[in-house]
């Protein structure tokens, strides 16, 4: 475990400026699905089995981003997790007792008082509904990157995601039904299994394979100072390639709905700010270590977008306001991310004092 205090991992020239690279992923996506609409379409049909909701373009890329953060895994230490469980209780009340009924709150009085006047009743309570599904689904995938850019501990991470997904299988519709109003919340399991065979089993397996072998047959210097930082460009190139086709898939929302998204990115950012530095904070008041407490801050504030567009559509159709919420919070979702882990890597000397 790295001490608290130890410096920021330097970034490279290509990660320093990625806030740049994202706006430019943005655009070409954007023109891409413009100019490009057969083509588009086709591979947002891509599916990892009929109504999985699980695209496979993107599959495959998020994997590339997440097996080389399994690599870093050290099995052996994940054991001694239970003697550190501070940083794990931390994240669960924030996941499940703030953060779905924070927004909620959020969702209410924005879109049905303060932008009631954009709007009218139904949509209003439309965007209400997608906000909340939104923030009743914490991430999965895309934590295992935020956890690299702030130098996180891989193991934890990992135990922190998979006790998120076990407690969504049972916690996450009645959450939803109970905040929404709605009778008959359905989640679908499909999307539930596919995602996390797709974004965890498969990627662990693979990194566990990995790891296992090279370090017997080549050693752990060469497999830290060798092999893992060859990642390091698919990583970025994987990342960068899946922001250009989620915009490519939501060209049509950002240029024909623009106000809208403007409205729901309001809550959506205040929800992530106000959470990850709940987060933060009271990791630090608990005296949680540094990789432990910025992976946890981005887990408080993320989301499982995959199971919340997949929700939405489900409960009120794809052209409804909840699925238009929930394909938001994709959109703001990573430059956001990239703030949260900038500022967590700048505030690490502050943190160890």
């Amino acid at each position: 475990m790295s001490t608290p205090d130890a410096p920021a991992r330097r970034l490279a020239f290509f990660e320093r400026y990625l806030t740049l690279w994202v706006l430019v992923c943005m655009v070409v996506g954007v023109a891409f699905g413009k100019w490009l609409p057969g083509v588009t379409s086709a591979l947002s049909k891509m599916q990892f089995g009929q109504g999985s909701q699980v695209n496979v373009p993107i599959g495959i890329l998020l994997w590339l981003m997440i097996y080389p953060m399994m690599l870093k895994v050290d099995f052996s230490s994940i054991g001694g997790i239970a003697r550190r469980p501070k940083g794990l209780m931390v994240t669960l009340f924030v996941n499940w007792l703030v953060k779905p009924f924070s927004m909620a709150f959020l969702a209410w009085f924005f879109m049905q008082h303060v932008f009631i006047r954009w709007l009218d009743v139904e949509t209003a309570r439309s965007y209400t509904a997608g906000l909340i599904i939104l923030a009743g689904a914490p991430c999965t995938a895309m934590v295992f990157v935020w956890s690299y850019l702030t130098d996180g501990d891989p193991a934890y991470t990992l135990v922190q995601v998979a006790v998120n997904d076990l407690i969504m299988l049972a916690a996450f519709a009645p959450i939803v039904m109970f905040l929404c109003g709605v009778a008959n919340v359905v989640v679908p399991p499909r999307v539930l299994v596919t995602s996390v065979m797709v974004f965890i089993m498969v990627p662990l397996a693979a990194g566990w394979l990995t790891r296992f072998t090279l370090l017997r047959t080549r050693g752990k210097e060469w497999f830290e100072k060798k092999f893992l930082p060859g990642f390091h460009p698919v990583m970025i190139g994987a990342l960068l390639l899946t922001l250009a086709l989620i915009f490519s898939f939501q060209a049509d929302n950002l240029t024909k709905k623009w106000m809208a998204v403007l409205l729901l990115a309001v809550p959506i950012l205040i929800q992530v700010y106000f959470n990850s530095s709940l987060t933060y904070l009271l990791m630090r008041w608990l005296k949680v270590p540094h990789n432990i407490a910025a992976p946890g801050a981005l887990i408080g504030a993320s989301n499982f977008f995959e199971l919340a567009v997949a929700v939405a559509i489900t409960l009120f159709g794809p052209g409804s306001g909840a699925a238009l919420a929930c394909v938001v919070g994709v959109l703001v979702e990573v430059p956001v991310m990239l703030s949260v882990c900038k500022a967590c890597n700048q505030t690490r000397a502050w943190y160890g004092r």
